[in-house]
């Protein structure tokens, strides 16, 4: 008699052989959803549903209608492109293809570059592959077995990754005569495919590492209906038209030049008018909520480095220098000089709590293949604080810092996420010291009643940290804000402050930003808006129009005024049609135009035209400042 397994299922426990399946439970099961069903959970481990069951415990189904489902579908998505690829171009080698946030990708070594004609004929091979609902099989190999499999079938990107793993077996997934290297698990066979759609080609070094073989990255996504998917690629047309990058050139805001270099931003003077008011807007919100304004330098001695930590976890993502025989890092972060000023005096226990704003302009050496426009670059400021407490004044700073965060979050209308990121392996100080600081960013997050997520090892070198992801227009995540709870540094730089009994302790630091890096921001920001920035936001708020050259003085006559009043106006006293100056002015996004002919000249008027309405309204000057001033107070979006 085979011997026997209890399955929790639904809160009923039952017996079952062992090596039943979670797809022949499922097909007694009394759900109404079983055709959505692609997986199944033991344990809480992601099996397949022909997996035989050898243990009892708790069976759970995953449904392809929840993100866990929707990952495994991608991810089989993924494997049908390869075979697809593969029955194609029969040389192409096959390397990595994971599911992602929006879809998946995989890696192919290509001897060509693809097409997009290739694209369209391994989509319709995968509608033929789908359409044979070739089921998905799991076979375990000894790793030897599995390294000479894929060595005959010149793999050797499978080769070296089989040699990576540290164990004795791996697992294989086929479905028809395609075989890849995967953990899975994987949907039943490639019929449970209902939409999917290829959406870009990008080239990727192998590993990551830009000394390692460019390969082809094809991307694409998956999704459970025809409707969702249709609904994710109106939004992708949407988001190209948003690209902050087309966006910038368009409305004349910045460029990135490779006769400068790659991921350093040039700012042109509607550009730095745009960053000049955001950073403006921090710096008076930080002054408001007591914080000092401090600068350090852009070059700190190697030493001072070493001593932080960051040479030993964070170098590859520096530049250094030597001047006078001393090695310098050029600086990723602004904490140390923050410290030395700190530490600049002896410090009370009546000073504290100490807040540090920096706009810190930081260099990161990031690969070439991540630069992406102002969302990844080299060269970046951010609004950086550094907060120096006593322990007892630990939660009150945190529970500040997230309501600024949500008092900004709200100014430019943007919702948002919140991760509570825990220790990585990689990391400095004692087990205590973490424990204190993950229990006090924990304790203020459940203090606002603030819903988060647990982001298991992926905090600072140094300490944990409340990441904030905001949310665009298109719904797309962004990470922003942070704040971070450091024991570890302030240990290392001797900080102290002289207690009320007169001995010396040690101050807790925090790493906090609110916007992030201002470049990063502003990509977003652009592409939030559409390139149509609220009127306190406007690099330019006004432009005039002049209808005839006859009124060319009474536009900058209005113009002066505007500007008495520190409205940012701008003519357009060119010898075009008024038409032809409308059209790029609306292409421009400008919030109002004062479109100026003879009428308005002879009754000492203007003719106001908002952005986004298609009528003009005629009012006096005086009468328009004020609306102008009461829009730009009450800053809406």
């Amino acid at each position: 008699m085979n011997p026997s397994v209890e399955i929790l299922f639904q809160d009923t426990i039952k017996k079952y052989g062992q090596g039943i399946t979670p797809g022949e439970i499922l097909k007694e099961s009394p759900l109404t959803n079983r055709s959505e069903i692609v997986a199944a959970e033991l344990n809480g481990k992601q099996i397949d549903l022909y997996a035989p069951i050898t243990e009892s415990g708790e069976l759970r189904f995953v449904s392809v209608n929840t993100p866990k489902g929707v990952e495994i579908l991608r991810h089989s998505t993924a494997h049908i492109m390869a075979q697809a690829v593969k029955e194609i171009f029969p040389d192409v080698k096959v390397t990595i293809g994971p599911a992602i946030q929006e879809g998946f990708y995989y890696d192919f070594d290509s001897p060509r570059p693809f097409t997009p004609e290739d694209l369209e004929k391994i989509e319709n091979r995968m509608k033929e592959i789908i359409k044979s609902k070739l089921p998905f099989r799991k076979v375990v190999l000894p790793r030897e077995e599995a390294i000479r499999y894929f060595q005959e079938l010149g793999e050797n990107y499978k080769v070296e990754l089989i040699e990576g793993i540290d164990a004795d077996e791996v697992s294989l997934y086929s479905q028809g005569d395609f075989t890849d290297l995967c953990r899975g698990p994987h949907i039943p066979g490639s019929g449970a495919v209902k939409a999917f759609k290829l959406t870009k080609v990008a080239g990727a070094y192998w590993r990551g590492d830009e000394r390692n073989q460019m390969l082809q990255r094809i991307y694409g996504t998956s999704f459970p209906s025809k409707e969702e998917l249709k609904l994710y690629l109106e939004l992708l047309e949407e988001a190209k038209r948003r690209d902050h990058r087309k966006l910038g050139k368009e409305l004349d805001l910045f460029s990135i030049s490779e006769e400068a270099g790659p991921g350093m931003v040039i700012w042109h003077p509607k550009g730095a008018m745009l960053r000049y008011l955001i950073e403006e807007f921090e710096r008076k919100e930080h002054l408001k909520r007591g914080y000092q304004m401090v600068v350090g330098p852009q070059i700190l001695k190697r030493e001072l480095w070493e001593k932080s930590g960051h040479f030993d976890h964070y170098r590859e993502n520096m530049y250094f220098t030597t001047v006078d025989d001393i090695d310098y890092g050029i600086k990723p972060m602004n904490c140390l000089s923050h410290m030395i000023i700190y530490k600049s005096r002896i410090r009370s226990y009546r000073d504290l709590p100490i807040r540090y704003f920096e706009l810190g302009t930081v260099h990161r050496h990031e690969k070439s293949g991540v630069l992406h426009g102002l969302l990844r670059v080299r060269q970046f400021t951010q609004d950086d604080a550094h907060i120096l407490c006593s322990p007892d004044q630990l939660n009150d700073e945190i529970l500040g810092i997230i309501n600024f965060v949500k008092d900004v979050m709200a100014i430019f209308g943007f919702e948002y996420t919140m991760e509570l990121s825990t220790r990585p392996e990689k990391s400095i100080g004692s087990d205590e010291d973490w424990e204190r600081a993950t229990s006090a960013l924990e304790t203020a997050l459940k203090t606002l009643d603030c819903a988060y997520e647990v982001n298991e090892g992926d905090g600072a070198f140094y300490g944990p940290k409340i990441d904030i992801k905001l949310r665009d227009a298109l719904a797309r995540s962004w990470q922003c804000a942070t704040i971070q709870c450091d024991f570890t540094l302030p240990e290392r730089f001797g900080l102290t402050y002289v207690d009320s009994d007169g001995s010396r302790k040690r101050p807790v630091m925090i790493h906090r930003v609110i916007l992030g890096a201002v470049e990063r921001f502003l990509g977003v920001l652009i592409e939030h808006y559409s390139g149509a920035f609220p009127l306190w936001l406007s690099p330019v708020q006004v432009i005039a129009l002049t209808i005839t050259d006859r009124t060319d003085s009474y536009a900058r006559e209005i113009s002066e005024k505007l500007r008495d009043h520190e409205i940012r106006v701008e003519e357009d006293l060119r010898n075009e049609k008024i038409g032809f100056k409308i059209r790029e002015a609306r292409n421009l996004k400008i919030p109002y135009m004062v479109i100026l002919g003879d009428k308005e000249l002879e009754t000492r008027s203007i003719a106001v035209r908002k952005r986004g309405q298609e009528s003009t309204i005629t009012v006096g000057l005086e009468e328009f400042i004020d609306s102008l001033n009461q829009e730009i107070r009450m800053r809406s979006f």
